[in-house]
C-alpha cells in the first residue's frame, strides 16, 4: 500500500517539514547563541550545556525504556529542551542544576503528559521555573571570569545607564545566551526556513516595547526601550519557546494575540514586580490561556468561504460560547487580581513608611550616641561612582551593593559616625540587608539586619545578638570568615554553624561598607 493513503491519527504531515527537520533546524539556530555564550563566559558554559542536553536524553530515554515505548530521542525534542534550558542558566550553577530541571522538564511537563505533541507548556520554560524555586540563589548568581556584578536590567531599573550596544553584542552579565545579535540570527533563520512564523515574536516585541513606553516609566526613550528589549530573556523567548508549536495557538490571529498577550505580561512583571525579568512566566501563563485561544479563534473551514458560520464542537449545543469553567476562573483571576492591585495601592505608602522607620531603627541601633541623621550630597556621588555597575567594589565582595549612607551626628551638629546600609544578594536564601555603624575613628560600632530571610534555625542566627556583637568594637580594615570556629583576633568572625553561605554574605557586606569608609570617608 502506498504509505501516503495509511489512516492514522493527527497530526497528519502536509508538507516536507517533520518533527526530527523542525528540532535539527531549532539546533542549529541555536549554536551561534551557545558558541558565543561558551566564548564569553568560559568553559564552564560548554559543561553546562552538555549536563543540560545529556540530562534531557536520558530522563526520555529512561522514561521510554519502562513504559515500554519506542526510542523517541531520535525526534531531537529532548536535546533542544535541554539545550534551551542550559542557556537560560547562569554560567555559574553547579553542573546538576541543568540536570535537576532537564530531568524535571522532560518526566513532569513532556513524558507524565503523553510525549512530544502533549505538553500544556514549554518544557524548557517549566524547567527553568522550577529551578528558579528551588535554586533560586545559584540561578540568580551572574558572574565574568568568576566577578559577580548585577545583570543590565537591575542595572537599568537602579537608575543608571548601561550599554545597551554591549547587551545586544552579549558583551554582558545573564544566562548563557545572552547575546541578542546570536539570537537574532538564529531566530531569522528559523523564519526562512519557515520553522516559526513571524507573528508571534513580532506580536511579543511590539507590544513589549509599546506597552513599556507607555508604562515604563521613561515614556518612548528609544535608548531605554532599545536596553530593555535586549536585556533579560525576551528575544530568546519570542524566537525560541514562545513559537513552540505544541503550546501556541494554531491560527494567524490566535498567534498575534498569544505574542500581545506575553508582551504585556513581560512588561507587567518588569514595571510592577520584583522580578527584572519575567519572560518565562510570562509566555507560561499565556501558553495555559492557548487552549481558549484556539478555540474562540476558529478559522473557516477550507472552501467554504469567509461567510461560513463558525466550526461548532457537538458538545457546544449549536451555539459558539466560551467554556462556564474557562468564564469563571477569568472572573475570578480578574477580581483577586483588583483586590491585589487595591490592596497595593491602599498600602504602598504604608510600607514605604515602615522601610524608612526600620532604616532609622537601624541607624539608631548602630550609632546609639547620634541624635540625628543627614544625608551628604557629596558622599551619595562618591558612592555612585563607586558602583557604577551597581555592584561595589567590581564583585570583589560578591553580589553586593551599598543602598546609602548617612552621618550621624551630635547635638552641636557635629559628625560622630557614619551607617551604611549595605544589601549582599549571596545569602543562602537571596537578600540580606544589613547596616554598618562606624564611628570617626574607625571603630565598627556593631550591624544590625533591615532584610533577612534565612533558613529558620541556621541562618536566622545571624541575627542573634551573640553572634553580631562579633563585629561591635573593633578596629580592623576588614573580617575573615572562620567555617571551623575558634577566632581569637579582632579580624576574625565565627560562622554560624552550618550556615557558612549565610556568614560569608554578611561577612562580604561588612567588608564592603569597611572598604568605602577607609577609601572614601577616613580622613
Amino acid at each position: 500500500m502506498n504509505p501516503r493513503l495509511n489512516i492514522s491519527s493527527n497530526p497528519h504531515a502536509r508538507t516536507g517539514h517533520d518533527t526530527f527537520h523542525e528540532m535539527y533546524n531549532v539546533i542549529l539556530a541555536l549554536i551561534p547563541a551557545a558558541v558565543f555564550g561558551i566564548a564569553h563566559f568560559g568553559i564552564h558554559s560548554l559543561f553546562i550545556i552538555c549536563a543540560g542536553i545529556l540530562g534531557a536524553m536520558s530522563a526520555e530515554y529512561v522514561f521510554d525504556m519502562i513504559a515500554g515505548r519506542g526510542n523517541t530521542l531520535k525526534d531531537g525534542s529532548a536535546v533542544v529542551t535541554g539545550l534551551l534550558l542550559a542557556l537560560v542558566c547562569p554560567p555559574t550553577v553547579p553542573l546538576y542544576i541543568p540536570v535537576v530541571g532537564s530531568v524535571f522538564a522532560i518526566l513532569f511537563v513532556k513524558c507524565f503528559f503523553g510525549g512530544l505533541g502533549q505538553n500544556f507548556m514549554n518544557p524548557a520554560l517549566a524547567g527553568r521555573a522550577f529551578l528558579l524555586i528551588s535554586f533560586g540563589a545559584q540561578m540568580t548568581n551572574y558572574s565574568v571570569d568568576g566577578t559577580s556584578s548585577a545583570t543590565p536590567l537591575a542595572v537599568i531599573e537602579g537608575g543608571k545607564a548601561f550599554s545597551a550596544t554591549k547587551m545586544f553584542l552579549g558583551f554582558a552579565d545573564g544566562h548563557i545566551g545572552v547575546s541578542v545579535a546570536a539570537l537574532l540570527a538564529g531566530g531569522i533563520f528559523l523564519l526562512i526556513c519557515g520553522t516559526i512564523t513571524w507573528q508571534i515574536p513580532v506580536a511579543i516585541i511590539v507590544s513589549f516595547v509599546v506597552s513599556m513606553g507607555i508604562f515604563g516609566g521613561h515614556g518612548f526613550d528609544p535608548q531605554y526601550l532599545w536596553a530593555q528589549v535586549c536585556g533579560g530573556g525576551l528575544v530568546l523567548g519570542a524566537f525560541f519557546m514562545a513559537t513552540d508549536p505544541v503550546t501556541s495557538p494554531v491560527t494567524n490571529w490566535g498567534q498575534l494575540l498569544f505574542g500581545l498577550l506575553v508582551g504585556i505580561l513581560c512588561m507587567i512583571f518588569r514595571v510592577y514586580s520584583n522580578m527584572d525579568d519575567g519572560t518565562s512566566y510570562a509566555i507560561i501563563i499565556a501558553n495555559l490561556l492557548v487552549p481558549m485561544i484556539d478555540r474562540v479563534i476558529i478559522p473557516a473551514p477550507f472552501g467554504l468561504g469567509r461567510k461560513v458560520d463558525r466550526v461548532i464542537d457537538d458538545n457546544m449545543n449549536g451555539k459558539f460560547n466560551i467554556p462556564k469553567s474557562a468564564v469563571i476562573l477569568a472572573v475570578i483571576t480578574l477580581i483577586a487580581g483588583a483586590a491585589l492591585a487595591g490592596v497595593n495601592a491602599l498600602t504602598a505608602s504604608k510600607i514605604a513608611e515602615n522601610q524608612l522607620a526600620a532604616n532609622l531603627a537601624a541607624y539608631e541601633a548602630v550609632l546609639p550616641d547620634a541624635v540625628e541623621f543627614a544625608y551628604n550630597d557629596d558622599i551619595n556621588a562618591l558612592l555612585d561612582s563607586a558602583q557604577p555597575d551597581g555592584i561595589y567594589g567590581g564583585g570583589s565582595y560578591g553580589r553586593v551593593f551599598i543602598n546609602e549612607v548617612v552621618e550621624g551626628k551630635d547635638s552641636a551638629g557635629n559628625v560622630t559616625g557614619h551607617a551604611l546600609s549595605v544589601t549582599s544578594m549571596e545569602g543562602y536564601d537571596g537578600e540580606i540587608t544589613l547596616t554598618v555603624g562606624i564611628l570617626e575613628d574607625g571603630t565598627i560600632t556593631g550591624i544590625a539586619f533591615t532584610t533577612i530571610n534565612e533558613t529558620a534555625g541556621m541562618g536566622m542566627l545571624a541575627d542573634t545578638p551573640d553572634w553580631r556583637a562579633q563585629f561591635a568594637d573593633k578596629q580592623v580594615d576588614s573580617f575573615i570568615l572562620l567555617k571551623g570556629g575558634g577566632a581569637s583576633a579582632d579580624s576574625e568572625i565565627d560562622s554560624v554553624s552550618g550556615a557558612s553561605t549565610t556568614s560569608g554574605a554578611v561577612v562580604n557586606a561588612v567588608n564592603a561598607a569597611l572598604d568605602f569608609y577607609h577609601s572614601q570617608l577616613a580622613s
